[in-house]
């Protein structure tokens, strides 16, 4: 309808090539000096008011609307609950961009990264459903599962180092098998979050666990741990964090502490050979980030956004404002700018 545009400047010079009725004089010099009136100064406002009306009309025929857009999220996501050890041991500092930090503090700003994306290497992942659970002697659940990230990151802050000796320790399998039991129920949690049936589709659940150590308190083995794990078809990809260090071992001769890997990484392998995961050593903060990024690209979100949009017809304006143009251009042609002949 825009095109109409064009139509209208050969319209105005036609109008103003346009011939008009004439009176002969002699000469017209006495009517130069007798100047021009307002009435005579404002005679082309009735050609202007036309070409107006016709731009309004123009703009009323290409119907302007006013959509209103509804987006709905249909998610597929991956259930993901993080595993953090937080045993004294993980207290032992790194260099992390510059800065030295705990171990426990860099596997917090790395996993930040994972979840939020730190425009680089890591995406983010803002359609997962991603919960916490924490280690030492006990295992706690420390974010439930939740797509509010802001959230999560916020719960992730109040993870700090064990400073009980009655509360230090390393319960890995205790740990693992929480984690499990949080995805196990992961549904009927989004369905409570949401306040009924959920949209969200979980494609896949998945445990990260990091830890420092070797499993030596809780209740629950390694092993008995990734059965739990398997039996539910939830993947674990665990990540040994550090190198040597020493290992504490309780006999009835008293504590023996001896030089060596600290990470027992034949245990991980099982946790993550059995339940389809990797297991993978991270001794610094670019390994971690590059087993993070590793683990971004093996589990892939779908998400699919549905918009529709309501729409509010806006022509009428413009039609009027036409029509009451053509109006006044037609009552000022004929009364107070009227031209004789």
């Amino acid at each position: 309808m825009f095109l109409l545009l064009a139509l209208i400047p050969p319209l105005v010079y036609l109008r103003l090539r346009q011939k008009r009725a004439a009176l002969r004089f002699s000469s017209t010099q006495e009517f130069h000096r007798a100047g021009g009136s307002l009435r005579q100064q404002l005679l082309a406002v009735p050609a202007i008011f036309r070409v107006v009306a016709l731009l309004l009309l123009v703009i009323a025929l290409a119907r302007p609307q006013f959509g209103v857009e509804h987006v709905v999220d249909v998610s597929e996501g991956i259930a993901i609950e993080m595993v953090v050890d937080r045993s004294t041991s993980m207290g032992e500092q790194m260099s992390y961009q510059g800065e030295t930090l705990t171990r426990l503090d860099m596997v917090k700003r790395v996993f930040r990264d994972f979840v939020l994306g730190d425009k680089k290497e890591l995406a983010g992942r803002p359609n997962d459903l991603i919960g916490m659970v924490s280690f030492a002697r006990y295992a706690d659940t420390i974010c439930p599962l939740t797509l509010s990230h802001d959230t999560l990151t916020d719960f992730l802050d109040t993870v700090d180092l064990a400073r009980d000796r009655n509360e230090d320790g390393t319960a890995i399998g205790d740990g693992v098998a929480l984690a499990a039991a949080r995805l196990h129920t992961a549904e009927q949690t989004l369905a409570r979050q949401s306040g009924g049936e959920s949209r969200y589709n979980i494609r896949s659940k998945v445990i990260i666990l990091l830890t420092d150590g070797r499993n030596n308190a809780g209740n629950r083995t390694v092993e008995e741990a990734a059965a739990v794990a398997a039996e539910w078809g939830i993947k674990i990809y665990a990540i040994g964090v550090g190198g040597r260090g020493l290992s504490t071992f309780e006999t009835i001769f008293g504590n023996f502490n001896l030089s060596g890997p600290a990470v027992d990484q034949r245990s991980l392998t099982v946790l993550a050979e059995k339940t389809g995961g990797v297991f993978r050593m991270a001794d610094d903060a670019e390994s971690l980030r590059a087993v993070y990024a590793e683990i971004d690209q093996l589990e892939k979100s779908e998400f699919e956004v549905v918009r529709y949009v309501d729409y509010s017809e806006r022509f009428m304006p413009y039609a009027l404002g036409a029509l009451m143009l053509v109006g006044l251009e037609v009552v000022l042609a004929g009364t107070l700018l009227r031209t004789v002949p």
